[in-house]
């Protein structure tokens, strides 16, 4: 089963959250290491699906920084280290 990722609804939640947005060059910086880490992954046979690609996509355009990215994401598996208080709505399984 894999979770269905709703970037829409993701995205308004980001965008409710308070946080500093990169600037156009941490931006910049932040999607190159992310092509980066999705090419190793490619490598490694475990390529990210195109929710997966277009999450993370829509996080680098929000210019999220990568800790608070690696927060959100943890609270979409649901994952047991993902903080409680962020507000993120955990992906539901489809």
């Amino acid at each position: 089963m894999t979770r269905a990722l709703d970037i829409g609804a993701i995205r308004a939640q980001v965008r409710a959250l308070d946080y500093v947005r990169g600037t156009p060059a941490d931006a910049a910086m932040w999607r190159k290491g992310d092509a980066e880490a999705r090419a190793n992954l490619a490598i490694e046979g475990m390529d990210l699906d195109a929710d997966e690609h277009a999450l993370f996509d829509m996080l680098r355009e929000e210019a999220v920084p990568p800790p608070l990215a690696t927060a959100i994401v943890l609270k979409l598996l649901d994952h047991p280290d993902a903080d409680p208080a962020l507000a993120i709505t955990p992906a539901t399984i489809g």
